[in-house]
C-alpha cells in the first residue's frame, strides 16, 4: 500500500505542477484512483513539506511549495 501512496504522491505532485494551486475535489477529479488515496497521499506530501494545504470555504486548496 505505501507504494501506491507513493506514486499517487508523484501523480498529485505532477497534477498541480501543470495545473498550479488547486481545490482538494478538482485533484481528486483528476487522479485517476480512489478519493482515500488521494487524501493519504496529500498528507503525505504536506508532512514532507512538498505542498500547502489551506482551507478556503468547504473545500481545500492545495500548492506547490517554492
Amino acid at each position: 500500500m505505501i507504494t501506491k501512496i507513493g506514486i499517487t504522491a508523484g501523480d498529485i505532485w505532477h497534477y498541480l505542477d501543470v495545473h498550479g494551486k488547486s481545490y482538494l475535489a478538482q485533484i481528486v477529479a483528476g487522479i485517476d484512483t480512489e478519493r482515500d488515496r488521494v487524501l493519504m497521499s496529500v498528507g503525505w506530501l504536506a508532512r514532507e513539506g512538498h505542498i500547502v494545504v489551506e482551507k478556503t470555504g468547504s473545500d481545500y486548496q492545495v500548492y506547490l511549495r517554492r
